[in-house]
């Protein structure tokens, strides 16, 4: 398996109930594991048989409150189809609401939002099962800067690029990792604007099999150093991109599913 392969990607709801039940109904989504806190819940959903270096959903829900903030520095997570037309279809006769169809994207993706206003957006893909994560986007200030941070803070690969007038997008996962592995999508405007993030996202996760070594690489390699190992009981560790992006990494006995042959 990859090393630092995507565990998962963390979203904050206002109603557990209801947006289970929205990806659960409209995603085919199946609860991996669930957490009950006295102030919080978290649950990971995700397709049934997720691939062994698939990510998860995990939705975070605090007692507290009901409202979030969506910001902009975060954009959205994306899901796999077959054919962009059909499953649009499928989620506006469940009675999904129209948020951006096919036609106004060119036809090769969609949109839709969840219950708290996540964007989801809907890609065309000839591998990875239907609804799997194929990327989660994060905008970002200087693309130069994020290219460099996840080449070499975690020795990922660019494995893809898009340029338009206005903006670039670039991908980048893992070295060597499997298709159905999700992808970070970095979103640069040209326009040098800055970004807020809100509360509604939390972070990214990572998994590792030596996480004090790995975490070690990275205080070398000049990550920021925001939750190391022994302040999270050695069960895994918070870094920060050159964005304020919070990224987890994750002792694999964390993560919700048994990923070993």
């Amino acid at each position: 398996m990859s090393e630092f392969v995507l565990d998962h990607v963390m979203m904050r709801v206002g109603d557990l109930d209801a947006s289970l039940d929205w990806y659960k109904t409209h995603l085919d989504y199946v609860e991996y594991g669930r957490w009950e806190a006295d102030t919080f819940d978290i649950v990971y959903l995700g397709p049934e048989d997720v691939h062994e270096e698939g990510a998860l959903l995990e939705l975070t829900y605090n007692h507290d409150t009901d409202e979030y903030d969506l910001g902009d520095a975060w954009g959205h997570i994306a899901v796999r189809v077959e054919d962009v037309y059909d499953a649009y279809e499928q989620l506006m006769d469940e009675g999904v609401e129209d948020y951006r169809d096919p036609d106004s994207c060119g036809g090769s993706y969609a949109f839709v939002t969840d219950p708290d206003g996540h964007e989801v957006e809907i890609v065309e893909r000839d591998h990875g099962a239907k609804w799997s994560l194929d990327h989660t986007m994060v905008r970002v200030e200087d693309a130069d800067e994020h290219l460099g941070f996840w080449t070499r803070k975690f020795e990922y690969e660019h494995t893809g690029r898009w340029e338009s007038d206005t903006f670039a997008n670039y991908f980048v996962k893992p070295e060597g990792a499997a298709e159905e592995a999700m992808a970070v999508e970095l979103t640069y405007n040209y326009d040098g604007r800055t970004y807020e993030f809100g509360d509604a996202w939390g972070h990214l996760a990572v998994r590792t099999d030596d996480l004090v070594g790995d975490w070690e690489t990275l205080m070398e390699r000049e990550a920021a150093d925001y939750r190391d190992p022994e302040d999270c009981d050695y069960n895994y560790a918070f870094t920060t991109d050159p964005d304020g992006h919070e990224i987890e990494v994750l002792n694999p006995a964390e993560s919700p599913v048994d990923r070993e042959d």
